[in-house]
């Protein structure tokens, strides 16, 4: 499920550009290359969000640890994406983005060799941190390039983000799929090996066909609230963790959760007083804009926890292979279509309309497989499996565009940035959350599944709820 997003531009500005000779340099044809890198490099990103879930269990079987230690395999690496994104894009301005891409290329492929190489489950997590700071480093300065490549030619650059976009929905939705293949016919360190010709094939393209942007380095950066957002999250997210694994009574869970919250508050009180905060606190007194913020969190706290236990139930309940598990989450890849039918739907119907009937969608399928789960043979979860997934393409892409249309042109940028981060802590946090209802022998983690399912189905009414209330 991607969510970057820009204001599309008006027809009087892309008629005039399509039809002004002098622009005939930015058309598709020579801006191929860039929207090839670009979109090679966001869907490897996107793909070790959700590749790994299939990998769970061989994971497990060969580290010999629990389904709270492999929790840290996948939200390691969301984490680090997270708390790292928003400087990434002040490091960009500094550096060149397509410098900065091409850093995050390189130390993408190091850390994947080093995933693939780790001989221990410590090894592989710290290999996931630095993977994920890497893909901080990718994801931002992968639309900035095609957005300065296409300068001036406002047609290009829309269908150029289109392809951008829907490349990365189809890599993250085949994720599990193409994991399971690999991970039955050569084993689990092949899910990391596969990224190296590609990061390897991204760099080509980068250095041989890729324009730098231009610099600014009058741009600041915000070390002290980038180290208390990491110590935040980590934090935050170990204590979730650690309650599937010693309840939440236990003094250090509770303890977690508190330090979490003096750090929240910590937090906000740097970025009030710094000149050029990572994360603008003025945005979130635009009405409507924390609400959106919100949706995207807990969307994707809902969806992608999900994905993690529909792994483990159909790997560890049901007997599935890697294989059979990966194409089980095949449905998801209906995400693509559905991404695209999100922007017709919200031309026609406007946005608010769109992401409501988008959330009801996913929400009517989550309901249906927590009432499922354990009970019913696999054809009986298709649908739900296809609506969790068309929900979700409906909704996200016009969530995106109804917060940015409540900002100003020249803040798209750094609105998308917030949303993106929102979304990926909501991501972490699924993981942590509803993974630790999966645990124990096959019927626990059937029924654990079938709980998951369900109160992520109220998160999802709360979410609709939360958007009917925007003007």
């Amino acid at each position: 499920m991607t969510a970057v997003a820009e204001k599309p531009a008006s027809n009087g500005f892309a008629d005039a550009q399509t039809h002004n000779p002098a622009n005939t340099a930015y058309k598709a044809p020579r801006i191929f290359p860039t929207v090839a890198a670009a979109s090679i490099g966001f869907s490897i990103v996107q793909l070790d969000v959700t590749v790994v879930n299939v990998a769970i269990p061989a994971l497990g079987h060969s580290f010999d640890s629990t389904v709270h230690g492999l929790q840290w395999v996948v939200d390691a690496y969301t984490l680090s994406f997270a708390s790292l994104l928003l400087s990434s894009g002040s490091l960009a301005d500094r550096l060149g983005s397509k410098r900065l891409f091409g850093y995050g290329l390189a130390l993408f492929l190091l850390a994947s060799l080093g995933c693939a190489l780790a001989p221990n489950l410590a090894t592989l997590i710290v290999a996931r941190v630095v993977q994920g700071a890497a893909a901080a480093l990718i994801l931002p300065t992968s639309l900035s390039l095609i957005t300065h490549a296409c300068a001036g030619h406002a047609a290009s650059r829309v269908k150029a983000v289109s392809w951008w976009s829907a490349t990365g929905g189809l890599i993250s939705a085949a994720g599990p799929t193409l994991g399971g293949l690999l991970i039955d016919h050569f084993g689990w360190r092949a899910i990391f090996l596969i990224n190296l010709p590609v990061c390897v094939l991204t760099l080509w393209l980068t250095y041989r066909f890729v324009r730098e942007s231009t610099r600014s380095a009058s741009r600041r950066l915000d070390p002290a609230g980038q180290l208390v957002a990491i110590v935040t999250l980590g934090v935050l997210t170990a204590s979730i963790i650690g309650s599937g694994a010693y309840g939440w009574s236990d003094p250090w869970v509770w303890g977690g959760l508190v330090s979490a919250a003096l750090l929240g508050v910590a937090f906000v009180a740097l970025e009030r007083r710094h000149p050029a905060p990572m994360l603008p606190l003025a945005f979130f007194r635009i009405p409507g804009f924390p609400g959106a913020v919100v949706v995207g969190a807990l969307s994707n706290l809902a969806f992608y926890g999900l994905i993690f236990s529909l792994s483990l139930y159909f790997q560890r309940s049901q007997g599935y292979t890697a294989t059979q598990a990966g194409m089980a989450l095949f449905p998801l890849t209906i995400i693509m279509l559905a991404n695209i039918a999100s922007a017709k739907l919200s031309v026609r119907f406007g946005f608010r309309t769109t992401i409501v009937v988008g959330l009801c969608a996913s929400a009517i399928g989550y309901l249906s497989l927590g009432l499922l789960l354990g009970r019913s043979a696999y054809p009986a979860l298709v649908p739900g499996l296809a609506l969790m997934a068309i929900g979700g393409g409906i909704a996200i892409p016009a969530l995106t565009a109804f917060l940015l249309g409540h900002v100003e042109a020249g803040q798209s940028g750094i609105a998308s940035a917030i949303l993106n981060t929102g979304r990926q802590v909501g991501a972490a946090i699924g993981v942590a959350l509803l993974g630790a209802l999966v645990s124990g022998n096959a019927q626990a983690i059937a029924a654990g599944a079938s709980h998951a399912f369900l109160f992520a189905t109220g998160l999802l009414v709360v979410c609709i709820l939360l958007t009917l209330r925007q003007k």
